[in-house]
């Protein structure tokens, strides 16, 4: 019985990981929702509307992203857009990872150590998957031309 239980929480912690791996992208929609919708029932929207104008201001965010990414030309450009939604993805990544370790070990160093290459990893995780969104550059760029 204490094995199934010891695979369980292995699987329920892969999981989570999991988890926290493909929702790293949606980190500043997901923080914008948040902040929209909280200040929508502060203004007396209600639980229903709050969460509807969150929804949609996170949907906006994203979709601002997208256009961002469609629109830019310079990669610079592009590049600067794609860390402004790393950035958040690396502070959940560390935040996400300093909790699992805070469980499983008491060294303030070490757990400090492990958060940081969680945030890490989410940030780069983050960062390959923003950049798979980005469309491709014009057909042709960079391909010199006989006449």
């Amino acid at each position: 019985m204490i094995i199934i239980a010891i695979l369980a929480t292995l699987a329920g912690i892969a999981a989570l990981c999991w988890l926290l791996f493909n929702l790293a992208v949606f980190a500043l929609p997901l923080f914008a929702g948040i902040a929209v919708g909280t200040w929508a029932h502060d203004t007396g929207a209600g639980i229903p509307g709050a969460v509807i104008v969150g929804a949609i201001a996170a949907a906006m965010t994203f979709g601002l992203f997208q256009l961002l990414l469609l629109v830019a030309r310079p990669a610079w450009i592009k590049l600067v857009v794609v860390l402004a939604f790393v950035a958040p993805a690396i502070v959940a990544g560390y935040h996400a990872t300093l909790g699992i370790v805070k469980l499983t070990m008491p060294s303030d160093a070490w757990q400090l150590a492990f958060a940081v290459v969680g945030a890490v990893a989410v940030g780069i995780t983050a960062f390959m998957r923003l950049t798979m969104m980005a469309p491709p550059g014009p057909a042709g760029q960079g391909v010199a031309e006989v006449s």
